[in-house]
C-alpha cells in the first residue's frame, strides 16, 4: 500500500528584481542557442574537454570512425588543415553536441 503525503502552503517567494524563474526546457534551449553560430578553435577545445591537443587528435579527430562523421570533407562540421599553418576550425554547437553524444566511445578505453 502506497501512502501519498501532501503539505498545501500558500507562500510567496520574493524574486530578486536581477532574476527570473524558467523552465528547465527553456533554460536547455538557451544553453543551446549560446553556442550557435560560434566557432571553436583547438585550443577552445582544449579548454572545454581538458585535454590537449595530441589527445584529442588521437582520439577523436583521426580514428576513421568519427572522421568520417566530424570532417567538413564528408559534411560534418570540423574543417581539418589541409597544410602546416592552417588551423582548425570546429562548429561549436555541433560540437558539443557530438562531445555529448560520443562520450562513453571517446573516454571508453
Amino acid at each position: 500500500m502506497k501512502i501519498v503525503q501532501e503539505l498545501n502552503v500558500n507562500l510567496t517567494i520574493p524574486v530578486p528584481e536581477d532574476s527570473v524563474i524558467i523552465s528547465k526546457v527553456e533554460l536547455l534551449e538557451l544553453k543551446q542557442q549560446e553556442l550557435a553560430g560560434v566557432y571553436w578553435n583547438m585550443k577552445d577545445l582544449e579548454h572545454r574537454i581538458r585535454r590537449k591537443s595530441e589527445w584529442i587528435k588521437e582520439n577523436i579527430l583521426y580514428p576513421s570512425k568519427f572522421r568520417k562523421m566530424l570532417d567538413i570533407e564528408n559534411g560534418g562540421f570540423v574543417f581539418y588543415p589541409n597544410a602546416k599553418g592552417q588551423a582548425w576550425s570546429f562548429q561549436a554547437n555541433k560540437m558539443a553536441a557530438f562531445l555529448d553524444k560520443h562520450f562513453s566511445e571517446i573516454f571508453q578505453k
